[in-house]
């Protein structure tokens, strides 16, 4: 096994030439080896789910363990029974009428910067949907979760050797100054980026002039209407905004809900340990939740519990307080709470008419949500289909929590996944939650197939100015 302990003044050129060389290794393996490994990795990933969630939480003191379990679950198992099948070896297509054969090939070695908030789980899935599309992988964890994602990357990584894949097709980095970071996204032989992570973070990466998928901020707005089972929306966003203390970057960041039934989701959420701010402590939690200098939610209270974040910001709630509330009416860096926090807080708006309503709902994704989730709790089709055609976002979730929604396969069909791309609105080409076909290349091998428009005698057709397309049609059909 290589030695794996790379260190400020790391040598970028040695990492990315080990990774060439896995590469090149690695993309001579059939389906079946390939197969074996992403298995081998999928099982000691599994076993280790709990062991690897503890050490998230006494590493990071963010969220709950018993929560990053099923993020490490989702990234394992629901993961794994999702891409187990997909063909990304040798022909994966075959059209015999267009004469068209599909060939899958890895992209090459890929960059992944992990986050704090979601540190091994992140690690597990990018590590397992990479090995699967046959790409070495090099995992730079964030330096607060360093301990808990390297672990993790050596559990995968010692399980694939035993399973027969290329050495250092899995490899790490303890520590690496900023410059450093961005030296290993641009040099030439990284072939992708996939960074989770801070604005600054996602930032680097897609201003690396290396292909990256870069995960943008969400801010997620949820809109109830008077039409929706009350009880069971404030059921699901209770729970979703409380799975391991708000910290997904898809659980919900601002309610919005009609005036006329303001009131029954108040006392809804209220029954559900719901705390509602008044203006003084709202004033108060600003500072300790978001920096208006640095346009960013203060790390001190991303994913902690509501009563921890009170007492952080001056006052007293109950102990059993599931989430703050606060009652806003203005949406943007002056109104710091409206911004993307990932903690128990959450924004609330009250709308005269549906209008409104989803011109703040599209305020708030504008203000840090562009391509990512926007919920709605309905049962009106019409409503549904136009706010799913006017939200600039990439997951529009039907009565479902928001935070598991987005990230797929438990709650909805959507592809299980711990990279949720944002589109062109945050700097990437995916609109997707990114999974194993976003990471092999599809080439494809053409037979000889004349077209019928470009036989010989039709060609000639084109040079009279007069023919007209059914001319064109007739010819061909005779």
């Amino acid at each position: 096994m290589s030695n794996q302990q790379f260190t400020p003044g790391l040598n970028v050129d040695e990492i990315l030439n080990r990774a060439e060389q896995a590469a090149s290794v690695f993309r001579d393996f059939d389906q079946e080896e390939t197969d074996r490994i992403v298995y081998a990795v999928y099982e000691a990933a599994f076993k280790a789910r709990v062991y690897l969630a503890k050490l998230a939480y006494e590493e990071t003191g963010i969220g709950r363990w018993e929560d990053k379990v099923i993020k490490n679950i989702l990234a394992t198992k629901i993961t794994y029974e999702e891409i187990k099948n997909v063909k990304t070896a040798g022909v994966i297509a075959v059209n015999q009428e267009e004469g068209i054969i599909e060939m899958a090939e890895p992209v090459g070695p890929i960059v992944a910067l992990t986050p704090i908030t979601n540190p091994t789980s992140t690690v597990l899935f990018k590590i397992l949907i990479a090995l699967k599309a046959r790409n070495p992988i090099i995992i730079r964890p964030h330096g607060g979760a360093k301990r808990c994602s390297i672990e993790a990357a050596r559990i995968c990584y010692e399980a694939a050797l035993r399973a027969g894949a290329p050495e250092n097709c899995i490899q790490w980095v303890r520590v690496s100054t900023r410059e450093e970071t961005a030296s290993l996204m641009a040099h030439p032989k990284t072939a992708l980026i996939m960074a989770t992570g801070s604005v600054d973070v996602v930032r680097a990466a897609l201003n690396s002039g290396k292909p990256s998928i870069g995960i943008g901020p969400g801010n997620v707005p949820v809109f109830i209407d008077s039409s929706a089972d009350l009880p069971l929306a404030c059921e699901a966003i209770i729970s979703s905004k409380t799975f391991d203390y708000g910290s997904v970057c898809a659980s919900e960041q601002a309610l919005i809900v009609p005036k006329q039934i303001k009131d029954q989701v108040k006392n809804e959420l209220e029954k559900r340990g719901a705390y509602f701010l008044n203006p003084e402590e709202i004033k108060k939690l600003e500072p300790v939740a978001y920096s208006s200098q640095e346009k960013v939610m203060k790390v001190e209270v991303i994913g902690q519990a509501a009563p921890k974040i009170a007492s952080l910001a001056g006052f007293k709630v109950p102990e059993n307080t599931t989430i703050l509330v606060a009652p806003l009416e203005e949406i943007g860096p002056h109104s710091p709470l409206s911004m993307e926090i990932l903690a128990p807080i959450l924004a609330f708006y009250v709308a005269d008419n549906e209008d409104r309503a989803f011109h703040l709902a599209k305020e708030i994704l504008k203000n840090g949500g562009l391509g990512h989730t926007a919920s709605i709790f309905s049962s009106r089709p019409a409503q549904i289909a136009r706010f799913a055609r006017e939200m600039p976002a990439g997951r529009i979730l039907i009565n479902t929590p928001a935070s598991l929604g987005a990230l797929g396969g438990l709650y909805n069909r959507l592809q299980p996944s711990l990279v949720l791309a944002c589109g062109p609105k945050a700097g990437n080409i995916f609109l997707d939650n990114i999974s194993v076909h976003h990471l092999i290349i599809r080439k494809k091998i053409a037979e000889p197939r004349i077209s019928p428009w470009y036989r010989k005698e039709i060609r000639q057709l084109y040079l009279d100015e007069s023919v007209m397309p059914d001319k064109l049609n007739e010819q061909v059909k005779s």
